[in-house]
């Protein structure tokens, strides 16, 4: 299945997750297409002074892959800057945010797996 970025749903969350500013959502894909257990897989675009809120994922992982930007990822122990091309998974029952501290938006691919 192919599908153009012009056909993708996208909506605006403001504080997600209790997260300072509004993050976009750009679904490639709803749960009901992809037969694998999957909650999420979209683009997720966050301005700058923006982001997402401290939460935990259960019974589910979330692979992130920053597409573009930079931003402060805090995994609950630590906070750590990430940049275009790395990769975060946060694993059952493990939190996770994520904040842009750039200039320009941070573009990341998330994928949310789920074990049920």
């Amino acid at each position: 299945m192919i599908r153009k970025k012009s056909q993708m749903r996208t909506e605006e969350r403001e504080k997600m997750r209790g997260g300072p500013g509004k993050v976009a959502i750009r679904h490639l894909f709803s749960a009901e297409e992809i037969r694998a257990k999957t909650r999420l897989c979209a683009t997720l675009i966050i301005p700058p002074q923006s982001g997402i809120g401290l939460h935990q994922h259960s019974g589910e992982d979330e692979l992130f892959v920053i597409l573009a930007g930079s931003g402060l990822l805090d995994d609950g122990t630590s906070k750590t800057t990430v940049t275009a091309g790395d990769a975060i998974l946060t694993g059952n029952d493990e939190s996770h945010s994520i904040f842009n501290n750039g200039s320009t938006d941070l573009e990341i691919l998330a994928v949310i797996m789920t074990y049920a």
